[in-house]
Order: C-alpha cells, then structure tokens, then sequence
C-alpha cells in the first residue's frame, strides 16, 4: 500500500502542478501564522531564500503533526529584489505600486520545498527564478491592473505569469515550476527516491 501524501497547501496553482504530473494526494491548508514567523526573520536580516525554507518547513511540519504517518509537502515561495522582499499586494493601489518598482529591473523568485514525516523533515530544497521586467509606463501599469482585478492580489509580484502577466517581462531565467512556487522536478525525483511515486 502506498504511504499516504499531503500537499500543506491549498494553491490551487500548487494542486494543479500536482495534479498534472499524475500524482495522488490530499491537500490540507497548514494551520501556521506566516506573518509572524517572516517578520522576527526579516528584522533579523535573513536571506529570502532562508525565510522561503523556514515557511515550508513550518508548513509540513504542522500538517504532519496532525497526519504523522503521511508524507508532507510543504511549500512556499519569496520574492526579492535585491534587499527589498514584497508581500502579496494589500489592495489594487500596492499591486500597481508593487509593479512600478519591479519595472525594468530584474527580481528573485526563492521557491521552497520541504517533506516531513511524523514531525521530522525528511528533505528540503530551495530553487530560484530571476525575472526581468520590461519598462512599464504609470498609465499601462493602472490598465493592466483594472484588466486583471482582484487576480492582482493572488500573488506576492502582482502577476500571474500564466496568464496576462507574461506580457510584463522581457526575459526569465528558471523553470516555469519554480515561477508557479512548486520546483517540480526535484520533488518528483525525491518521491522517486522515497518509493512515493514510481521510478
């Protein structure tokens, strides 16, 4: 019998690279207060990547707390731009100002994994994405904006590269799973490894 497997997610984004690659899972929401374990990391300093890492291991940690016997993913995803580190836009107002700044430079998607088993994390991996952003004038900024809605709040850069987003950037560097916040193929190689999935 195949060991049970959790995605300490609700993402629809992150359920539906699951999904597509043929895996079999339950997705269970991590009962964890983000904000307040990113803002004693942020005052302290610490790299975007490490805040990434610290969010998924918290993550799959909680869920398999509850679920000791299942293996846990989880997952979370960072956005920076040198020092600067976005949250998800606040209200339509943040999302445009979130895309004045990223105009025309070049930010860091740092996409977190961690598998945990009866409380204990198992493996953990981080990959990265760097984005360039083209040019973007005020005025297309507030019609892309009004174009996407609410959509804008969705993410921590204000886009869904999936969708119109990908008419924001000149060029990108890192897989398109690393950009949707799930490195797929280091995580399905590690279920490989684990007898998860089949090899």
């Amino acid at each position: 019998m195949t060991p049970r497997l959790i995605l300490a997610s609700t993402s629809p984004f992150r359920r539906m690279l699951m999904e597509n690659a043929g895996l079999h899972f339950e997705a269970v929401a991590a009962a964890i207060d983000e904000r307040a374990i990113e803002a004693p990391l942020e005052r302290e300093g610490a790299a975007p990547d490490a805040v990434a890492l610290i969010l998924a291991r918290a993550k799959a940690q909680e869920v398999s707390a509850r679920f000791p016997d299942a293996f846990v993913i989880g997952s979370d995803q960072t956005m920076s731009l040198g020092e600067l580190v976005f949250h998800k836009p606040k209200d339509i107002g943040d999302a445009e100002n979130h895309l004045q700044i990223l105009a025309g430079k070049t930010h860091r998607l740092n996409s977190a994994i961690a598998i945990a088993r009866a409380g204990n994390i198992l493996w953990e991996h981080v990959s990265h994405a760097e984005l360039t952003m083209r040019d973007l004038t005020p005025d297309f900024i507030r019609r892309h904006i009004a174009r996407v809605g609410d959509r804008a709040m969705a993410s921590v850069g204000a886009y869904q590269l999936e969708g119109e987003g990908i008419q924001l950037f000149s060029h990108i560097e890192g897989d398109y799973f690393t950009i949707l916040g799930l490195p797929m193929l280091p995580l399905l190689q590690q279920l490989r490894e684990l007898g998860l999935v089949d090899g």
